[in-house]
C-alpha cells in the first residue's frame, strides 16, 4: 500500500529496488488479472477487447485461450521494436503469468450456469480485473505488452494516451469479432467500468519511493521501459 499522499508516479523502478516488497505484488496482480479474464470469458456475456481477439483466434486453432494470449503478447512485443520500447521484467512476467492464470480461470467456471450466476461472475470479474491492474501496475516493474504498445504509439504520434488506447482497442475488438470472439454486454461494461475501478485502486497500491531508495536507483522513463 502507498505510505504517503504525494503525487502518484508510475514510471518504472529497477527490479533491484526492494524486490521482496514488489515482486509478490507483481505476481499477485498478474495472477488475479489472468484469473479474472478467464472468469469473464467463461461467463459468456462479452469480453474485453483483447480477450475478444484471443477468443477469436482460439476458435481457429487447437490452442488454449491462455496460449493464444501468450502468443499474441509476443507478437505485440515485436511491434515495440520500431517504437523503441524496451521490455522489462514485468513485461515478460505479464506474458507468462496471465496465460496460465487465464486458463485456470476458465477451468474454474462451471458449465451450464444460469444467467444470474453468469452475470455475477461478469461483475466480479470486471471488479477483480480493475483491482488487478492497479496491483501489478503499482509494482512499477514495467508495462505489459499491450500497455507498452499504447504508450509507444502515443509517444510516436504525439496523440493522447486515451485516444491511442481507444483506437487500438477498437481495431482489436473488430478483428476479434470478425474471428468469432464474444462481444456483448460484458464488453460495454468493461469499457465503462475499467477506468474508474483501476483509478480508484491505483493510489492504494502504487509503490512509493523514499528519498533514500530514489537516490540510489533512478526511475526509468516509459519510453525506455
Amino acid at each position: 500500500m502507498r505510505q504517503n499522499a504525494g503525487p502518484l508516479t508510475l514510471t518504472r523502478v529497477p527490479l533491484r529496488e526492494r524486490p521482496l516488497r514488489r515482486l509478490p505484488q507483481l505476481f499477485a496482480g498478474l495472477a488475479l488479472y489472468g484469473l479474472s479474464i478467464g472468469v469473464m470469458v467463461g461467463a459468456g456475456l462479452g469480453n474485453s477487447p483483447w480477450s475478444v481477439l484471443n477468443q477469436g483466434v482460439e476458435r481457429h486453432t487447437p490452442l488454449s485461450f491462455g496460449t493464444v494470449s501468450a502468443l499474441v503478447g509476443v507478437l505485440v512485443l515485436l511491434l515495440w521494436i520500431p517504437l523503441k520500447q524496451r521490455p522489462a521484467f514485468g513485461t515478460a512476467a505479464n506474458v507468462v503469468v496471465v496465460a496460465y492464470a487465464s486458463d485456470a480461470g476458465l477451468w474454474l467456471v462451471p458449465q451450464d450456469l444460469g444467467l444470474a450466476a453468469r452475470t455475477a461472475l461478469l461483475l466480479g470479474g470486471v471488479l477483480a480485473n480493475g483491482l488487478s491492474v492497479a496491483v501489478y501496475v503499482g509494482a512499477r516493474l514495467g508495462p505489459g505488452p499491450r500497455d507498452g504498445l499504447t504508450t509507444g504509439l502515443a509517444a510516436l504520434t504525439g496523440r493522447s494516451l486515451r485516444l491511442v488506447r481507444t483506437l487500438v482497442e477498437v481495431v482489436v475488438l473488430a478483428a476479434g469479432w470478425l474471428l468469432g470472439g464474444s462481444v456483448g454486454a460484458g464488453t460495454v461494461l468493461y469499457a465503462l467500468a475499467m477506468g474508474p475501478v483501476t483509478q480508484y485502486f491505483l493510489p492504494r497500491f502504487a509503490y512509493a519511493r523514499t528519498p533514500a531508495t530514489a537516490a540510489g536507483t533512478p526511475e526509468v522513463s516509459p519510453r525506455r521501459a
